[in-house]
């Protein structure tokens, strides 16, 4: 990108990060990535992907935030190959997080955890009878954005989900993949009304 261009895209962003709204009002540690102005912190773990893109910048949140992270100036060809990295592994099926309720880990494997794995299943059923978010939180004490997360997360069904990928896991599911499904198509009537 020339020169001319870039000053041009960062006047008209107001030499803001369009994710995080950081400002720096010479232009320093802002970067240009597809004709959007980002954050040196915020461009790292930009999706290369335009329609990604716009949906990466158009979850908000505060350039405090990421205080720290800019402080350590991220080198983004680093992270590239840590991510490339974490992609192989996930392709592999293998764990790329701590583990999701109702599991834990045993020699690097997800292992169902006997008590929260039945938790899983009736959390599942509850959401599928009829019980609210709010109620279903109460019974298992679980906050309703903890239990949203149970009742969309792939890992119940075998599957793995990373950088947009979902994959077949190594561990054992909890639930079927048509109970899930049926959770999500519920999910979808919800969010329709």
């Amino acid at each position: 990108m020339e020169p001319q261009q870039k000053k041009e895209l960062l006047e008209k962003s107001g030499f803001r990060c369009q994710k995080c709204n950081y400002y720096s009002p010479l232009g320093e540690g802002l970067e240009i990535i597809n004709d959007r102005v980002l954050c040196k912190v915020c461009s790292v773990f930009a999706p290369e992907d335009n329609q990604k893109l716009q949906e990466y910048i158009s979850e908000k949140l505060e350039w405090q935030n990421l205080e720290t992270f800019r402080k350590f100036n991220i080198n983004r060809a680093s992270h590239d190959v840590h991510k490339k990295g974490m992609i192989k592994k996930a392709k592999q099926g293998m764990l790329m997080a701590r583990p999701a309720y109702g599991y834990k880990v045993e020699a690097g494997r997800l292992i169902p955890d006997e008590y929260e794995s039945q938790n899983v299943r009736l959390i599942f059923q509850d959401f599928l009878e009829g019980k609210s978010l709010n109620q279903i939180s109460r019974i298992y004490n679980i906050s309703v954005n903890g239990i949203k997360k149970i009742l969309r997360n792939f890992t119940y069904i075998g599957k793995i989900k990373f950088a947009g990928n979902i994959v077949s896991g190594s561990h054992a599911s909890l639930i079927s993949p048509e109970l899930f499904n049926s959770v999500q198509q519920k999910f979808e009537s919800l969010n329709k009304k």
